[in-house]
């Protein structure tokens, strides 16, 4: 949004897998720099992985296998330990928004993807920070967008 020079489409659109992706991405990147130095400082960061694959299913449940309400909120109480009540304000979001629960996820394993393709191609050559830079710099774009300048970054450093 502070990005200067951008229509004001770009600065406004939300590519919720771009911009969550980046959320989750950064959790697990506190972990992998040390930021969190005691093996239980991790157990907040995995219940959330836990809430996370549980969304999964029941994202896809909802609208590929066609679970009713009542067996999407089933499915999440018997496997997150959350109120009721919060579980279901979680499945009736999912089932108003397709796919949001998932898109999350989705970008962060590409994040992760994009980091590995460009450590192996760039070998010593590799900075974090700079990759973080070529994620970063564009602002929310589409993932297939974030790759071809990923793709980019790596052929300039090459």
């Amino acid at each position: 949004m502070e990005l200067e020079g951008l229509p004001l489409f770009r600065r406004m659109s939300p590519f919720t897998a771009y911009t969550e992706g980046w959320a989750l991405y950064t959790e697990q990147l506190a972990w992998e720099l040390g930021f969190q130095s005691q093996p239980l400082d991790n157990l907040g960061r995995l219940q959330a992985e836990l809430f996370r694959a549980v969304r999964l299913v029941v994202d896809t449940g909802i609208h590929q296998k066609r679970w009713t309400r009542e067996q999407a909120i089933e499915y999440m109480e018997l496997n997150t330990g959350m109120a009721h009540s919060d579980v279901v304000s979680e499945i009736e979001r999912y089932i108003v928004m397709p796919g949001q629960a998932t898109s999350y996820k989705v970008g962060m394993m590409k994040i992760l993807a994009l980091r590995e393709q460009a450590k192996q191609a760039l070998g010593d050559k590799f900075n974090l920070a700079d990759f973080h830079d070529v994620v970063l710099k564009n602002g929310a774009v589409p993932l297939d967008v974030l790759e071809q300048l990923v793709n980019q970054y790596i052929n300039e450093k090459q």
